[in-house]
């Protein structure tokens, strides 16, 4: 369901805008000669893939120079995602602090109108909605029951408050499996889109609050400069079921 959101809605709608900041590394494709211009992957920052795309805005930015960076929804790549919560904690921790490390480097970028609406709205709203959400969440899991027990807020406007915010959760990942029907229908299956529409109950009853501690933990590294890990990646790979010819996962493991 992360994954709809962020290239069904996320990426095509910051598209559309005409400030697109983030190109995953397995979806990225760009001209060679804009690549060499502004010194190709950073082999030093942990946000590779979003580092180079805020790159090559800057590039054209400054040289005045008018060009399009955008999100093209057709092209299917396949990714094998963290198997365990483990390497997914490792992975989050490394993306967020990734983040960090990228805003930072192009923190002349944010708010300034030279930019554009990169400068002006993508930037700002990865500052706030993606760098500090789990700052803001964590602290509202806090203060919200503290609130409650000191009677600084009432059970029923809490229980408002609480079903609007995770109404609106599932409303956003609901919206993405629609576009994802309507547009491709990759799932033949009833059942997998029912599988599909209870993960996105499901997953904000520990799930989300799990990944924001790990998010919160990546912040916490990078504001601390320490030493980063890459650490193991962990993969199973993909086969193909002899039978079916469905990929099904190797009875292996490796990089």
């Amino acid at each position: 369901m992360e994954y709809l959101r962020a290239f069904l809605l996320g990426r095509a709608g910051w598209s559309r805008l005409g400030c697109l900041v983030l190109i995953s590394g397995a979806f990225g494709l760009y001209r060679r000669d804009v690549l060499v211009e502004v010194g190709g992957l950073d082999a030093t920052c942990i946000g590779e893939d979003f580092e180079l795309c805020v790159a090559v805005h800057k590039a054209m930015r400054d040289a005045g120079r008018d060009y399009r960076v955008v999100a093209v929804s057709e092209p299917i790549s396949w990714t094998e995602v963290p198997s365990t919560l483990a390497v997914l904690g490792s992975q989050r921790r490394r993306w967020h602090r990734g983040l960090l490390e990228v805003l930072w480097r192009h923190r002349r970028m944010i708010g300034n109108p030279r930019y554009g609406r990169v400068g002006l709205v993508a930037l700002p709203y990865y500052v706030v909605f993606e760098l500090l959400a789990p700052v803001l969440e964590l602290a509202g899991l806090v203060l919200g029951p503290l609130a409650l027990a000191t009677g600084l807020l009432d059970v029923q406007s809490a229980l408002a408050v609480t079903l609007a915010v995770y109404a609106y959760a599932v409303f956003v990942s609901v919206a993405a499996l629609a576009v994802e029907e309507f547009s491709f229908h990759r799932y033949g299956r009833w059942r997998d889109l029912a599988v599909s529409v209870g993960a996105t109950v499901v997953e904000n009853l520990g799930y989300r609050q799990l990944t924001a501690l790990w998010r919160l933990q990546g912040l916490w590294a990078g504001l601390r400069r320490r030493e980063h890990v890459w650490g193991v990646m962990t993969r199973q790979g993909f086969g193909t079921d002899a039978v079916t010819g469905a990929l099904v996962p190797a009875a292996r493991t490796g990089p």
